[in-house]
């Protein structure tokens, strides 16, 4: 870790995430992910909710033993935590698990069961939102897989932006890539992804709040199923 990253502050970090989110805008994947290798060292990371590992996996070329977060909630299909155990045992990342401060039936018991029912944002904040602000504290810049083509709420997603909730560098490598481009790469590079994603669903979150999408729905549409409810918070 040099000086010049433990120095930088956050008005210094905001003008670099805008200028490069300019500079970057047509660079690959992989250039986008090295600028931030060489930008960041070990205070980046990557962020995984383990539907694939396309972006861990980009990132280990840029870095490798790059640090790859996943949030297990408490409520993932038994495929996701799967998915978790084999990017960490064949990738060449540092797979950390961040967990909520209460287990499920912790939870349950102050708040009553099923709250993704009642109240799915304070679910969510309480295990996605939350564990995230404080497993990140210790990185100045994160990457995510977020597309620009998987829904409306993100379809101004920058490749390089500033997170002003976090004061931080959030970074989306394949902003620009459309679900063909993650199929070529997952094929070219036999990219571990989430057995879920054969079998209807089109995004996987945790199952209670998860469904297999309908023909001619966007991805996103099995998430929150029935709800105006798109996002889980941790991208808003």
């Amino acid at each position: 870790m040099t000086a010049v990253q433990e120095e930088r502050g956050a008005e210094e970090l905001k003008a670099l995430a805008e200028q490069a989110g300019r500079d970057l805008e047509d660079a690959s994947a992989l250039e986008i992910l090295q600028w931030a290798a060489e930008t960041f060292g070990k205070r980046f990371c990557v962020t995984s909710s383990m539907e694939d590992a396309v972006v861990a996996h980009l990132a280990s070329r840029a870095l490798p033993g790059v640090d790859v977060v996943f949030l297990d909630t408490g409520y993932h299909f038994p495929e996701t935590i799967g998915t978790r155990d084999a990017v960490a045992a064949v990738m060449d990342v540092n797979v950390i698990t961040l967990t909520p401060r209460q287990t499920v039936a912790e939870q349950d018991a102050e708040y009553g069961p099923k709250l993704h029912d009642r109240d799915p944002d304070l679910c969510c904040k309480l295990r996605k939102v939350q564990p995230l602000e404080e497993g990140l504290k210790g990185y100045q810049a994160w990457a995510t897989g977020l597309r620009r083509d998987e829904s409306p709420t993100r379809a101004n997603t920058p490749v390089v932006g500033w997170d002003e909730k976090r004061q931080k560098v959030k970074i989306s490598p394949i902003a620009r890539w459309t679900q063909d481009d993650v199929d070529a790469y997952v094929a070219e590079h036999g990219v571990l992804t989430n057995p879920l994603l054969m079998d209807g669903y089109a995004s996987v979150g945790c199952a209670p709040c998860t469904r297999r999408v309908l023909e001619g729905e966007d991805p996103r549409a099995g998430r929150w199923a029935g709800r105006a409810k798109t996002e889980c918070g941790l991208h808003g």
